[in-house]
């Protein structure tokens, strides 16, 4: 992925040099004239482009985003009832993921949504320990936690 990143940059100075354009348009014409050549030039390279892991990157923040407006309101609502009928617990998370940075990212990312939080690791780093403070279902956790959380973080990292 870097070297993509870097030839594109290339081309996209060498596409300054070629048309004398030293401007900031010159070089945002020349990176895209540089994205379609590699684009082009997509099946001599043996992982996948750059741009698809960007996109995964951004995919990936705006369903943090999303998942942090929703559990805010959930949380909002138990806050404000005049009862409060939580129930909390702390449930097991068996992850795929297998690179420190990974488990970090799924760690935070989950912490960071209201109503969950990481309490613990396993020495392997397979098993993540999550107290919630409104728990059901724990198969419906889980599977949540896995189709969104750690989908879109496999798809950011696995090449």
């Amino acid at each position: 992925m870097a070297l993509q990143i870097l030839l594109n940059f290339f081309l996209a100075g060498v596409w300054m040099f070629m048309t004398n354009a030293f401007t900031p348009t010159g070089f945002a014409v020349g990176f895209i004239v540089g994205l379609l050549l590699i684009i082009l030039m997509r099946r001599f390279f043996s992982y996948r482009l750059y741009t698809s892991r960007i996109w995964a990157v951004i995919s990936l923040f705006f369903l943090f985003l999303k998942e942090l407006i929703l559990s805010s309101f959930s949380v909002f609502k138990l806050v404000i009832q005049p009862k409060l009928t939580i129930r909390p617990a702390v449930f097991e998370l068996e992850t795929e993921l297998t690179h420190d940075w990974e488990v970090t990212l799924l760690s935070a990312l989950i912490t960071l949504t209201p109503g969950t939080l990481v309490i613990g690791i396993s020495e392997d780093q397979k098993r993540l320990y999550i107290h919630a403070i409104d728990f059901e279902d724990i198969e419906d956790a889980v599977s949540s936690i896995k189709n969104t959380f750690e989908r879109a973080i496999l798809e950011v990292s696995r090449p």
